[in-house]
């Protein structure tokens, strides 16, 4: 997640909040200059906005401002649209949103030092999922259930979800929904080049399935012409996520190791079984950096890649910002759920949360609180400003967002919640070994039977020492 490097900061400001984002630097940002370059809303979106203020509640905020510690901006930027939702707390309640940016790297060092100095910021995406529980567990985050009222009529579409994230009884996550962690992005120059079917066609077809995706990407390699079916940083977690169990998984308020789950170990071997073909870019060759300079994307737009599993942060963005996807205007890009397993009846998402966690001792939990209201508000009343926003300003085309609507649709019926990076760096580490063990680059990779027999012990001793301090760590 922490490679991708520019593309975040344009769904920062569309969409209700971006993960998998990463913006160098650190410090504040009130570049007013970039802001007044933004895309506001029309006069239409305006008086929908404005008329919505209605269903939220009456609140005096005494503070209006509420601090913001992430790897990008949800403030818009130059070429980007301002999101409904912020709209929405700036109409109502005149609240603002002040950017204190840090850097991937970074983050969680920052959030520490500032809880430490009584400088707390108030809020911090959850989107990334790496917050939870060890968020909770090491008081990095305050519960919200004292700040907003989960069994409200306002946040019942979004109850499930955030049930996912409760710690001690609590809840750790402001989730306004589950959104698609990795879709399958892909080039319809180069499908329609090399002949073959459209995998979006093929999923409405119910045949996009795991066989007819390892065809595409045999056939397609060909390293002499420097054409590999796979690249990115994520397609390890989101081909293990096509069998429906996450490689660790939240059952009953405990942490789960599923490495021998028998569905991961059947996925895994296919995943295995694929690359012996070395149908994955090798990384290893260019300084462990995607094809060119590592920006996401990079190789569609080119015609060089098939299969790019990324999220949908990558292509909601400006035209300019997504050319190494290929040409969004001229339809090129579009996208579809990663394949299901041949012998399920069941696409599975990868999924992530639109949500935030309320910081220590947040200075301003009250207009953190409304913003929350107000993005819940905008997402069940507001999603046309979206869609038109997609279409307008970022040239999206009628199946690209009849597709984003499905797969949304998908990730809310059959989500996989991987909680992997959010445990501890500990556990970061091994896993970012596990989750390339199979598909590695440069020759490395190895059989599940042997990834597991290597890693099984450590993960379970790290799982096992988070359940025991969650056990130990008092309610807030």
């Amino acid at each position: 997640m922490k490679f991708a490097k520019r593309l975040l900061a344009g769904v920062c400001a569309l969409t209700l909040c971006c993960g998998l984002a990463a913006c160098g630097g650190s410090g504040s940002s009130d570049d007013e200059s970039s802001k007044a370059k933004s895309i506001d809303l029309n006069d239409d979106q305006q008086k929908q906005v404005e008329d919505l203020t209605a269903k939220l509640p009456e609140r005096d905020l005494a503070n209006k401002e509420i601090k913001w510690l992430a790897h990008y901006d949800i403030n818009p930027g130059d070429g980007q649209a301002i999101s409904p939702g912020l709209k929405l707390f700036q109409e109502k309640y005149g609240g603002s949103v002040k950017f204190i940016q840090t850097t991937w790297e970074n983050r969680y060092t920052d959030l520490a030092k500032s809880v430490m100095a009584n400088d707390s910021p108030d809020f911090f995406p959850a989107s990334d999922m790496d917050g939870f529980p060890r968020g909770a567990i090491k008081a990095m985050f305050d519960p919200l259930d004292d700040v907003i009222d989960f069994g409200s009529e306002l946040w019942a579409n979004s109850q499930a979800v955030n049930d996912s994230f409760i710690f001690n009884g609590k809840h750790y996550a402001a989730c306004i929904q589950a959104a698609p962690n990795f879709v399958c992005i892909y080039n319809t120059k180069t499908i329609e080049d090399n002949g073959y079917e459209d995998p979006a066609e093929l999923y409405y077809n119910d045949e996009w399935t795991w066989s007819k995706f390892s065809e595409m990407c045999l056939d397609f390699t060909d390293a002499d012409a420097d054409k590999y079916a796979l690249d990115g940083y994520w397609y390890g977690q989101a081909l293990n996520d096509t069998c429906g169990v996450p490689l660790i998984g939240l059952s009953d308020g405990k942490l789960v190791n599923n490495m021998s789950d028998p569905q991961v170990s059947k996925v895994q071997e296919l995943m295995y079984e694929l690359q012996k073909n070395e149908v994955v870019f090798d990384r290893s060759s260019n300084n462990w950096s995607t094809r060119g300079d590592g920006t996401t994307g990079e190789g569609l737009g080119s015609y060089l890649t098939l299969f790019i599993p990324c999220g949908l942060w990558g292509i909601e963005n400006s035209p300019e910002n997504v050319k190494p996807f290929g040409d969004v205007a001229a339809g090129e890009i579009m996208f579809c759920p990663m394949p299901r397993m041949d012998d399920s009846d069941k696409y599975y998402v990868s999924a992530r949360v639109d949500g935030y966690h309320l910081c220590k001792n947040a200075p301003n939990p009250e207009g953190f609180a409304a913003y929350m209201d107000c993005l819940q508000v905008a997402n069940a009343e507001a999603s046309n400003i979206t869609v038109e926003q997609l279409k307008n300003e970022y040239k999206w085309n009628d199946d690209m967002l009849a597709m984003r609507e499905e797969v949304y649709r998908l990730v809310n019926e059959n989500p996989v919640f991987d909680f992997q990076h959010g445990v501890s760096p500990e556990m970061e580490t091994q896993m970012q070994s596990v989750n390339q063990a199979t598909m590695i680059t440069g020759g490395g990779a190895t059989t599940w039977t042997a990834t597991v027999a290597e890693y099984e012990k450590a993960v379970d001793y790290l799982i096992k020492e988070a359940n025991e301090n969650i056990s130990e760590t008092p309610e807030a």
